[in-house]
C-alpha cells in the first residue's frame, strides 16, 4: 500500500528530538526517532510501505512504528481523501461576548482607522438618515438582555466596550455595567467588562469605576512619543502621546495598587514601524504595561502605511527575537508580557482547531450605538453585514448562510496548509478591506501566518524540554 504523511508540519527542540504539528487533529506529537525516521519517509507523494519496511534494518520494529503512525494519523494512504472538518456548531450557539460599540465618534483622527478612515466599509448612501453617534443606555440594557437571553448555560459572559473612542460614552457604559451587574446576579452568572480605549480621556473618575469594576483594558498605543504620534493625533494634527501618558501611568499605579487585570497594549504595525522590540521594551519598562499585542495595520495595498512583502519579512525576524526574550523569560521562570506568543502557545497547547478564524458570528457579536448586531465590532457600520438587532435577536438564517461561507472547508487555498487549525484563513474584516469578501482567505499573509506558527512551534518545543510545567498555566483556562 502506498502511504504519505497527512498534513503536518515537523520540528526540533534544542537536543535534536523531533515533534509533529498535525493540521487534521491539531495535536503536537513527540516522536522517537524511528518513528521520525518513517515521517520522513513517506513525506510528499508517499511510497510504498512494504518497501520501506523491508529495506528497513529493523522491519519489526520499523512495522510498529508505522502502524502506531497511521494510528495516530500521521501517516495515511496515500489516495484517501483529508479527513472532512467538523460540521457547523449545533444553533443557535450560545453567544460569549457582546461588543457594544457605544460611539460612532472619536477624538483622534488616526491615518490608519479601518472604521472611519479611507478604509471604512461603507459610505452612507445619499440623503441617508445620520447613525446614532451614541448608544442610549436603553440600547445597552437591551443589548445586555440579548446577552443573557443567547448566552445558554454559560455560567459567565463578557461585555466589551468599544468605539470610536469608547470612553466618549462613558455614561452609558457605567449605566450597562450597573444593570449587567444586577442582571446577572438573579441569573445566578457572572458578567466580565472589557473596554478598549486611546486612553485621551482616561480622567481619575474613569479609572477609579474600571479599577473597582476590574475591567479588562486595552490600550491603542503604538510606542514611544515618534511612533505615537506618526499616525495618531488630534484633528488639529496634534499628537496624542504627550496626552496620554500621565493618563496611562495614572491607571497602570491605581490598577496595580488594587490588584486588577493585567492590562495590555495594542500595537498597530505600519510600514515605517520601529522594531518591535523597540516598542515592547518602551510600554513594558517605561510605562508599565502588564502585556503588549501588535497586529499589523488593516489596510488596503495601495495605502503608503499598508505592509508589504518586505515589511512582513522584517516583522517576523523582529517577532523572532521577541519570542527568544519569552522563552528565555519562561525558563527563567519570568513573566513575559508578548501577548501574541502567550496566545499562540495557549491555542497550540489546548489543540484548537479552528473550523472558523475567531468567534465573529459564533461566541461573538458586535452591536451599533442603534442596537443593530454584526458579525464583530468592526462591522457594525456595514449595513451589508448585520445579523439582526438586539429587540428581535439574531436572523439565523443570515448567520448561518455567513458562516457556511466563512468555514475553512470552502476556502479552497487553505487546504493543504498546516497552519489551518490556527488561522482558518485569517480576520473576516482584513479579507473584506483586501478582496471585497470578507470570507475571502487573507492570501496576501499566508506566508507570514506559517512563519509566525512556525516560532510558535519552535518556542513550544524549546520551553517543554526544559520547562513542561510552564504549560500547565493553559490547561485551567
Amino acid at each position: 500500500m502506498k502511504l504519505r504523511t497527512g498534513i503536518h508540519r515537523r520540528f526540533t527542540d534544542p537536543s535534536g528530538n523531533a515533534f509533529v504539528y498535525v493540521a487534521a487533529s491539531a495535536a503536537i506529537m513527540a516522536v522517537d526517532p524511528l518513528s521520525d525516521e518513517l515521517v520522513m519517509a513517506f513525506d510528499g507523494e508517499g511510497r510504498e510501505s512494504d518497501a520501506v519496511i523491508t529495506g528497513h534494518s529493523d522491519a519489526e520494529g520499523a512495522a510498529s512504528a508505522l502502524k502506531d503512525l497511521i494510528d495516530l494519523g500521521i501517516i495515511r494512504p496515500a489516495d484517501e481523501p483529508n479527513p472532512p472538518r467538523a460540521p457547523m456548531p449545533p444553533m443557535p450557539f450560545p453567544l460569549a461576548t457582546l461588543v457594544l460599540n457605544v460611539t460612532n465618534k472619536c477624538n483622534l483622527s488616526c491615518t490608519y482607522c479601518y472604521e472611519y478612515g479611507e478604509d471604512r466599509l461603507s459610505e452612507p448612501a445619499p440623503g441617508a438618515k445620520s447613525k446614532r453617534p451614541m448608544m442610549l443606555e436603553e440600547t445597552a440594557r437591551q443589548s445586555i438582555d440579548f446577552l443573557f437571553k443567547s448566552c445558554g448555560e454559560r455560567p459567565v459572559v463578557t461585555i466589551t466596550f468599544f468605539g470610536g473612542e469608547t470612553l466618549l460614552n462613558f455614561g452609558t457604559i457605567m449605566a450597562a455595567v450597573e444593570y449587567a451587574e444586577v442582571e446577572a446576579a438573579k441569573l445566578q452568572k457572572r458578567a466580565h467588562f472589557a473596554l478598549t480605549t486611546n486612553a485621551t480621556l482616561l480622567t481619575d473618575e474613569v479609572i477609579r469605576f474600571l479599577v473597582a469594576h476590574r475591567f479588562g483594558v486595552t490600550i491603542s498605543i503604538d510606542g514611544d512619543q515618534k511612533e505615537q504620534d506618526r499616525h495618531r493625533r488630534y484633528k488639529s494634527g496634534k499628537g496624542s502621546f504627550a496626552e496620554i501618558v500621565p493618563r496611562i501611568r495614572t491607571l497602570l499605579k491605581t490598577n496595580r495598587a488594587n490588584r486588577g487585570r493585567p492590562i495590555g497594549a495594542r500595537v498597530t504595525l505600519t510600514q515605517e514601524a520601529s522594531s518591535v522590540m523597540d516598542t515592547y521594551r518602551f510600554l513594558t519598562e517605561d510605562l508599565g504595561f502588564d502585556e503588549v499585542g501588535f497586529a499589523p495595520v488593516t489596510a488596503a495595498k495601495k495605502r503608503d502605511y499598508a505592509l508589504d512583502g518586505s515589511a512582513y519579512d522584517r516583522m517576523l525576524a523582529e517577532f523572532a527575537s521577541l519570542s527568544d526574550d519569552f522563552v528565555a523569560a519562561a525558563l527563567a521562570d519570568r513573566p513575559h508580557g508578548f501577548a501574541n506568543l502567550n496566545d499562540l502557545l495557549r491555542e497550540l497547547h489546548q489543540g484548537i482547531q479552528k473550523a472558523h478564524p475567531c468567534g465573529a458570528g459564533l461566541g461573538l457579536l458586535g452591536v451599533s450605538t442603534e442596537g443593530k448586531l454584526g458579525l464583530c465590532h468592526r462591522f457594525v457600520e456595514s449595513e451589508s453585514h448585520e445579523v439582526g438587532n438586539v429587540r428581535d435577536g439574531v436572523n439565523e438564517p443570515v448567520r448561518q448562510a455567513f458562516l457556511k461561507r466563512g468555514h475553512v472547508d470552502a476556502k479552497t487555498d487553505c487546504r493543504q496548509c498546516f497552519a489551518r487549525p490556527l488561522c482558518a484563513g485569517g480576520c473576516y474584516h482584513e479579507a473584506h478591506v483586501r478582496f471585497g469578501d470578507a470570507t475571502h482567505a487573507n492570501l496576501h499573509a499566508c506566508e507570514w501566518i506559517r512563519g509566525w506558527t512556525d516560532l510558535g512551534l519552535s518556542a513550544y518545543a524549546r520551553i517543554q524540554a526544559s520547562r513542561p510545567d510552564f504549560f500547565a498555566r493553559y490547561e485551567t483556562s
